[in-house]
């Protein structure tokens, strides 16, 4: 827990559910001045593979690493030494194994080095199962255009900078990893495009380089310049648009061939866009999917009066909470009874909507758009719903969610059923040596036993770590994920109330269901370190809680304690 300093007060409100299979944590609202990174107080281990999003203070976005203690330049003066052995150590494992794959003309045995401690007990090669990689050296084939060649990621977003962090880690990017990106920036943790980005300027909006990854889970800041320090190859601003899996080749926007030995696809989504002819593409609409896109908006909402947003799911929910930090005039407009449909029940709905009224948000509910028009000027002006009725503007934010970004990649495999480019559990594509990550993955989902995808930066974190890790390693352990969300809002300097919650579980799996209107429909205190280990427990295994019980329950300490008594009864849905 954050210490609050004196003559501080803390808010926060709270509110549990499981809905077909969800836990749903928090509308929390802490006050103190926080800054990043931040970790939950204490967690489990049972929790650690959630950490609980702090709330930011975006002030701190920009701000350098604190001087060195006299105590941490003692540790950094003694670790180091021990971190090169291990990174060589890894090198050499994973040497070992290309070489031996290389060998092997069946590509039916891989070899990799088990380190045994730092030191006496030495290594021993192992036997493991068949690496899908194939590896090309900086000398191989004459003609290309990217030096580093054994690994190449293609996209520039959170997967990619998680899985270079683990590269890295391993001693395996310098001089073999190249990124090909779209953006002119190197990967960033992008959920600030819709939160602290878009705060005007006296209330310390986000700004690079304050949220390159990996800050957004605790972790280095990764920069320009710590690829450049880490022999990472980056092209930026030059997307990939063909790819021949024959020739391990891909071509970019400005005429590049690339050559791969090992390639990861992390091109992740793009914005669901309104089409030309009903006004999508007019001035004044926008779309948030990068930082240009963000930047554009910001200069939009500087100039604003009235804003309409599209969509009452995350992007427009997490906009129209900035907008309210420019005192705009601000209505969202949505087809659906309630907002965020796919993780609220219509009661828990109800209360967030009210938070932002009182914030002076409007709601149009069961809505559809007509057409979007334009002023003399060329600008948008109105929203024209299917009823006829008119909503005036002058920018407008659609936010109806996210396409995969396939292309020029479908030959490597498609799911029609979810989107996306289709993998195993360890993200290999069914052809070898090509893997997919983050949002673009279509992978199985362990415990609820089918096939999904996930558009959230906790799981473009988790699966770049993963696919990794198998890919670099003897690691054959299937990706095990707890699907896991959450957001925050209001978190503007002076928001009179900053407001976050986090949500586990899947909203597709049937269930009886734990319902928050089992607590009365009482929104609650949270932020104890119980429910940071216990909730992801609960979406888990899923235990049928006794509801009368919890109806009685006066404290989200008494409610959590009945519902891991639950745990312990040996039942579940």
């Amino acid at each position: 827990m954050q210490k609050i300093q004196r003559g501080e007060k803390k808010k926060t409100i709270q509110f549990s559910s499981q809905l077909d299979g969800h836990l749903l944590l928090s509308l929390s609202t802490p006050s103190p001045p926080l800054g990043l990174p931040q970790r939950p107080p204490r967690p489990s281990a049972a929790a650690k593979s959630h950490p609980t999003p702090s709330p930011l203070n975006y002030s701190t976005y920009k701000a350098a690493p604190p001087p060195p203690t006299r105590e941490t330049a003692m540790t950094s003066a003694i670790v180091p030494s021990l971190g090169e052995v291990a990174v060589a150590l890894r090198r050499k494992a994973a040497e070992m194994a290309s070489t031996a794959a290389a060998a092997s003309s069946q590509g039916c045995i891989s070899w990799a080095l088990r380190q045994r401690g730092l030191g006496g007990g030495g290594a021993r090669a192992v036997p493991v199962l068949p690496r899908r990689r194939f590896c090309v050296s900086a000398a191989a084939g004459a003609g290309f255009d990217n030096e580093n060649r054994e690994y190449v990621i293609v996209g520039g977003g959170n997967a990619a900078g998680y899985a270079a962090r683990t590269f890295v880690e391993h001693g395996m990017a310098d001089g073999r990893l190249c990124i090909v990106s779209k953006e002119a920036y190197p990967p960033y943790e992008r959920p600030a495009l819709t939160k602290g980005y878009l705060f005007p300027p006296d209330k310390k909006p986000a700004r690079l380089p304050g949220f390159h990854t990996c800050v957004g889970s605790g972790g280095q800041r990764q920069t320009a310049e710590w690829y450049k320090e880490n022999g990472i190859e980056v092209l930026y601003e030059d997307p990939v648009v063909a790819f021949d899996g024959k020739t391990h080749t891909l071509k970019t926007s400005s005429g590049k061939i690339l050559k791969y030995g090992s390639l990861i696809i992390s091109t992740g989504c793009e914005a669901s866009r309104l089409p030309a002819k009903i006004g999508g593409n007019l001035p004044g609409v926008h779309y948030i999917r990068d930082v240009a896109d963000a930047d554009s908006l910001v200069s939009s909402l500087g100039k604003a009066k009235k804003i309409v947003v599209i969509g009452g799911g995350y992007i427009g929910m997490e906009v129209a909470a900035a907008a309210c930090g420019w005192n705009l005039d601000t209505t969202i407009i949505f087809p659906e009874d309630h907002i965020m449909p796919r993780l609220f029940t219509p009661s828990l709905a109800k209360k967030y909507e009210e938070l932002y009224q009182q914030n002076g948000v409007k709601f149009i509910k069961g809505a559809l758009i007509d057409k979007l028009e334009a002023g003399s000027d060329g600008r948008v002006s109105s929203a024209v719903l299917e009823d006829g009725s008119v909503v005036e503007a002058d920018t407008v934010i659609v936010g109806i969610g996210a396409r995969p970004v396939i292309g020029p990649f479908e030959a490597v495999g498609v799911n029609t059923k979810v989107g996306g480019i289709e993998v195993d559990s360890l993200f290999r594509t069914s052809i070898p040596g090509i893997f997919a990550i983050g949002d673009v993955a279509a992978f199985p989902l362990k415990m609820y036993d089918r096939m999904t995808r996930v558009e959230h930066v906790d799981h473009a974190r988790k699966s770049a770590h993963h696919c990794v890790e198998a890919l670099l390693t003897s690691h054959t352990k299937p990706y095990d994920y707890l699907p896991y969300f959450y957001s925050r809002v209001f978190e503007y300097e002076g928001s009179s109330r900053k407001i976050w919650w986090q949500f586990y579980g899947d909203n597709g799996t049937l269930a009886k269901q734990l319902k928050w209107e089992a607590l009365n429909q009482r929104l609650l205190p949270s932020g104890l370190t119980l429910e940071f280990s216990l909730l992801p427990q609960l979406a888990k295994s899923q235990p049928v809680v006794d509801k009368a019980k919890l109806k009685s329950a006066t404290s989200v300490e008494d409610a959590l304690e009945i519902a891991r008594s639950s745990l312990h009864s040996g039942s579940s849905v």
